[in-house]
């Protein structure tokens, strides 16, 4: 397979400026698989910045995508609010106990340092070890929680629905206290030089409706966007997991200049609602194809999505729909990269027809 003509900022700066690149940007989201990049455990990435940094510095060189993102998982923020996470050795953190248990302890709620409080600490070394050594040629970022889904992971998602159709005053307090630890910790990584991505797990139109996602989320969603964009930083992107369909115009009325499509949904459709006001990233399924599938597989799938959406008037990322499971198999994430540069820069129109049939290679 043929190698990068551009690093990653020189692609994006040709795109940016109407040029051609040597082929799309492409993203296949890397989590806790920078661990197996490096041979260490899971839990040795989330208290280390050191190793943070190491892991993800390596899983760029070993892959050659567009973006190097550090995060290790979603209880990071929760975990500085006083939320109990369990570690396990060599798996992903997960959720134990939020720090809400009952309703009369929300007065007791406060927004985390992201200078001292948890593992943040570590997460910001990593963010400007990384930034230090890979800034020169490829955009790096750190993702924060959207208000909503960290107010979910410190009160509990009973409680937090609960609130919303019973006591929406309970509800709103909550979440001016996360939206201000995610608006701190957003800060703190623009000081450092990096634009924060954000992610919105439970805003998903899976779990609230699109009436509850813009009178309880969308509003402390577009506070921590402004944070971003008040600070003369922009290119915020905004992942929320599972069908998004009936919010993605929110989703951009927020203020994000990209938004990252999960699998469930459709590039194309996305493309004729939204495509002519903001980029869109996605949507390779992570788990059925990436983490199941084999290389072909993922070289198929990634034609598919980017035949649907190469041409955004807005712009066009080839990605995961979401984060890639930590065991998934190297050969498919190579096989996404090579898809990219099989792909190249369409100028004729797209070169394959999503078909089964494996193509050609591009010379």
């Amino acid at each position: 397979m043929s190698k990068d003509e551009m690093t990653p900022l020189e692609r994006l700066r040709t795109i940016k400026s109407g040029g051609e690149p040597d082929r799309i940007r492409c993203f296949p989201v890397i989590g806790n698989t920078a661990a197996r990049v490096i041979g260490v455990r899971v839990s040795e990435l989330r208290s280390d910045g050191e190793m943070l940094s190491r892991a993800n510095i390596a899983a760029y060189r070993r892959f050659g995508y567009d973006t190097v993102r550090i995060f290790t998982d979603l209880f990071v923020q929760p975990e500085a609010m006083g939320s109990k996470v369990r570690v396990p050795l060599d798996e992903t953190a997960h959720l134990e106990a939020p720090a809400i248990t009952r309703p009369e302890d929300v007065a007791k709620l406060k927004p985390h340092d992201p200078h001292r409080d948890g593992v943040l600490p570590f997460l910001l070394d990593a963010v400007k070890r990384t930034l230090d050594e890979l800034g020169h040629e490829v955009p790096v970022t750190c993702a924060i929680e959207g208000p909503f889904t960290l107010a979910s992971l410190v009160v509990g998602v009973d409680y937090l629905l609960r609130w919303i159709l019973r006591r929406p005053d309970m509800a709103h307090r909550v979440l001016e206290t996360t939206c201000e630890s995610s608006c701190r910790l957003a800060e703190a990584l623009l000081d450092i030089g990096v634009v924060p991505s954000i992610t919105d797990a439970m805003n998903s139109t899976d779990v609230i409706s699109p009436r509850h996602s813009r009178e309880f989320s969308m509003p402390y969603l577009k506070r921590v966007i402004g944070t971003i964009t008040g600070r003369g930083k922009g290119g915020v992107t905004l992942h929320i997991c599972g069908q998004t369909s009936a919010i993605w115009e929110d989703m951009v009325d927020a203020g994000s200049s990209c938004i990252s499509i999960d699998s469930m949904a459709d590039l194309a459709e996305a493309k004729a609602k939204v495509g002519t006001r903001v980029c869109l990233m996605g949507n390779v399924p992570p788990a059925e194809v990436f983490l199941q599938g084999t290389p072909a597989d993922v070289r198929r799938s990634s034609r598919v999505c980017a035949a649907k959406a190469w041409d955004n008037p807005a712009g066009f990322v080839l990605a995961s729909g979401c984060s890639l499971p930590t065991e998934t198999p190297f050969a498919n994430i190579d096989a996404m990269m090579d898809a990219a540069r099989e792909i190249g820069w369409p100028t004729d129109g797209f070169p394959y027809d999503a078909t089964d049939k494996e193509p050609e290679a591009v010379a």
